[in-house]
């Protein structure tokens, strides 16, 4: 019986293998389809190991599972685009905008425009936060200059500042899609980040990195199939043998 649970054991742990690999395959397509997605950061798996003793001290297992994932904070490359509305951070910051619930959230996408109300928006239409609420932009607003503290105005004076804050932890970050991410915090007002009129933020994925991780994965998948498909051949034939016994 003891052989028979070894077997067991090896197809469990092929089995969590595969698991953590098609949650790994997951994130890296992701981050490859946002590689031209701006102010996008590549996102990666973090591992841990679960020691599972079901034997009770005869024949403890180790397991690999994914508890979680952490964003790549390199920076992105910017490009200059002339737009007044476009903006790039430079530095750890992130600009803090207005969900469809009402909720501040924040992205490092710049993309902003103006809205039809006159509101300052991103290119999914949520509203850009000042420090003391949405930013407008009046209908006779002729000359738009954003500066480095983020200070919206036009010629006839300021009209907001971008909220843009800091973390202690930018890991504690949650992508929640459509490019931006939820705090449990408020974060600080920025002290290391400026802002940087007429500019987007490239997304900071390397495509090469990523295929050749994509690459990697698929292989490690096959040749824990094949590891799979051999465990079970050797329990079919195991219990062959004893019914034929």
């Amino acid at each position: 019986m003891k052989k028979f649970g070894q077997m067991e054991n090896s197809i469990y742990l092929a089995l969590s293998r595969q698991m953590t690999l098609q949650t790994n395959m997951d994130i890296v397509a992701n981050n490859v389809a946002n590689m031209n997605t701006n102010g996008f950061r590549a996102q990666n798996i973090a591992f841990e190991e679960y020691i599972s003793d079901p034997g009770h001290g005869d024949d403890p297992l180790s397991f690999s599972y994914d508890y979680g994932e952490y964003q790549n904070t390199a920076p992105g490359s910017q490009q200059q685009t002339g737009n007044p509305y476009n903006v790039a951070l430079n530095g750890p910051g992130f600009m803090g905008i207005q969900s469809p619930t009402g909720e501040t959230v924040y992205t490092r996408d710049g993309n902003f425009q103006r809205a039809a109300d006159g509101k300052l928006v991103t290119s999914a239409g949520y509203p850009v936060m000042g420090q003391g609420g949405a930013i407008t932009i009046p209908d006779n607003s002729i000359e738009i200059n954003i500066d480095q503290r983020g200070v919206v105005s036009n010629q006839d004076g300021e009209l907001g500042q971008l909220m843009v804050v800091e973390f202690d932890n930018v890991q504690m970050l949650e992508a929640m899609g459509n490019n931006v991410y939820h705090s449990p915090d408020a974060g600080t007002p920025s002290i290391k980040t400026t802002v940087a009129q007429g500019f987007l933020e490239g997304s900071n994925v390397k495509p090469v990195v990523e295929i050749t991780r994509m690459i990697e994965i698929l292989r490690n998948f096959q040749s824990t199939q094949r590891i799979l498909q051999t465990e079970h051949d050797r329990l079919r034939s195991a219990i062959q043998a004893l019914t034929q016994a």
